[in-house]
C-alpha cells in the first residue's frame, strides 16, 4: 500500500544542505528495497512529498525516523495518509534531481 507523507523541513538551509547527501543515499536504498515510490522537495522550500510503499502507517513512521533528515532535525512535522494512484502521465515523469 502506498502512503503519502507531506513533510515540513527546518528553515535552516545549512542543516538541510549538510544532511542532503545522506538523505538521498537513504532514499536510494529504499528504492532498491521497493519501499519508495516517489519523492521530491517542494519548490518553495517548505519541505517535501515522499510516497512510501509499506503495509501500515507505523511502518512509514519507522522509515521516516530512520531517515538521516530526521536524525539531523530537518523533518519538523509531517502528515502521513494512505494514497492510491488512479492516473499517471508517463510523458510528464522526470527523474530530474
Amino acid at each position: 500500500m502506498k502512503f503519502a507523507a507531506v513533510i515540513e523541513y527546518s528553515r535552516d538551509k545549512e542543516k538541510v544542505d549538510a544532511a542532503r547527501p545522506a538523505h538521498r543515499a537513504y532514499l536510494t536504498s529504499l528504492i532498491d528495497k521497493n519501499q519508495l515510490f516517489a519523492s521530491g522537495p517542494f519548490e518553495d522550500g517548505f519541505g517535501a512529498l515522499i510516497i512510501y510503499e509499506a503495509d501500515t502507517p507505523e511502518a512509514v513512521e519507522a522509515l521516516m525516523k530512520a531517515d538521516p533528515f530526521h536524525a539531523a532535525g530537518v523533518f519538523i512535522r509531517w502528515t502521513v495518509r494512505p494514497w492510491k494512484m488512479v492516473f499517471s502521465n508517463p510523458r510528464l515523469m522526470s527523474s530530474a534531481g
